[in-house]
């Protein structure tokens, strides 16, 4: 199978398409996949280290202001899609699969027009523009919740799959989980936190916790802080102004980024968090109750829309980002922590979102449309 993925921008448009160009590798060793971006995002990192081809163009987000600055960015994105068309003519694939991004825009359109099947996989709930218009020429439109079906119209097919995710639910055994727990530098006595904020950090969530460790508000809990790479000198600076030194502060654990993360965030008691799509379905599929601060001036609002999927299942809680600090953090955190059957009903309600063989009717999609194509159907 020769197939093109579209992928550009963040982790969280790059890293589904890398999950399904792994899976066809593995159900066809023999398939040969291309990856099709810009010279700006992420996927200059991640697809060649995944060891995968890259080849870039154009393309920008648009909006509907007119300016020079606009009307640039309209005039590249068109030389974009030529680009496009040009790379799919000489590859000749059996599929052309966007992933997210305004990539998807040039390489979807050129690949309709030279009658290449398509497909476009949506992780959020609320969908991104280059969905919503590219659905009439799109032969299949998968995605990761069911709350996004309703809001997709015209569409030829939609699918429900879920989203190709890393993390996996782990049963530990206590001595497993208690060597994970030492190596965190954490007690075993206390219920754990984890907080992060993506893997550039959040500068409000990030605040409101200096707020907790300054009024020593975590006294029954304890966390394991990700401040994001970029922002870990900042918060040691601002913990030194109050003579608290970074690497002793007690019941937390700050790191700028974890790299085990799957194990993480399996001896989490509770997760608060930003609310991408990538990270709602971990957290569903692990089964864990959460705190979701969604990330505000987004496209859509879209990260609002991923927390009430939880939300909705009495799995999660929402804190609208200008409204967190320490004080409402804490308070959200010990009404959830310190409730034992209220944590298990939550992580109980978060199980029923989700979905564990995403890959799978991914690639069941992909045969589905290949070869009803080549049957001419």
């Amino acid at each position: 199978m020769k197939v093109i993925i579209a992928a550009a921008g963040t982790a969280g448009h790059i890293n589904p398409g890398l999950a399904i160009a792994n899976k066809i590798k593995e159900e066809q060793k023999n398939s040969e996949i291309m990856f099709i971006g810009t010279t700006r995002g992420l996927e200059n990192d991640l697809v060649p280290r995944a060891g995968y081809k890259l080849k870039a163009i154009d393309a920008y987000g648009l909006s509907k202001e007119l300016s020079i600055k606009n009307i640039k960015k309209m005039l590249k994105t068109l030389k974009g899609y030529f680009e496009a068309k040009k790379i799919i003519k000489e590859f000749n694939p059996d599929i052309v699969i966007g992933t997210g991004g305004y990539i998807c825009g040039a390489t979807i359109s050129a690949a309709h027009s030279l009658k290449i099947p398509t497909m476009l996989h949506e992780s959020n709930a609320f969908p991104g523009k280059a969905v919503k218009m590219l659905a009439k020429k799109t032969d299949t439109i998968l995605i990761s919740f069911e709350d996004a079906k309703s809001r997709i119209k015209n569409a030829k097919r939609i699918v429900y799959t879920g989203t190709p995710v890393k993390i996996r639910k782990k049963e530990y055994t206590i001595d497993e989980k208690l060597k994970i727990i030492k190596e965190l530098g954490l007690k075993e006595i206390k219920p754990i936190v984890l907080i992060f904020g993506g893997s550039q950090g959040a500068q409000k969530i990030n605040d409101s916790i200096l707020g907790i460790i300054e009024n020593k508000l975590n006294k029954d809990y304890q966390i394991i802080w990700a401040t994001g790479p970029k922002q870990y000198d900042i918060i040691k600076e601002k913990l030194e102004d109050r003579n608290i030194n970074i690497n002793y502060v007690e019941n937390i654990k700050i790191v700028p980024y974890i790299y085990n993360m799957e194990e993480v965030m399996n001896v989490a008691d509770l997760i608060v968090s930003r609310s991408g799509a990538m990270t709602i379905t971990e957290i569903s599929n692990l089964g864990k109750p959460s705190i979701l601060i969604p990330l505000p001036n987004v496209s859509g609002d879209h990260q609002t829309y991923n927390a009430k999927v939880l939300e909705n299942q009495k799995a999660a809680k929402i804190i609208k980002n200008e409204e967190l600090n320490g004080t409402i953090l804490n308070e959200t955190i010990k009404e959830i922590i310190l409730d034992k059957n209220k944590k298990e009903a939550m992580g109980k309600n978060a199980l029923k979102v989700s979905t564990t063989d995403a890959e799978k009717k991914i690639y069941e999609e992909i045969q589905r449309l290949v070869n009803s194509k080549k049957e001419g159907k």
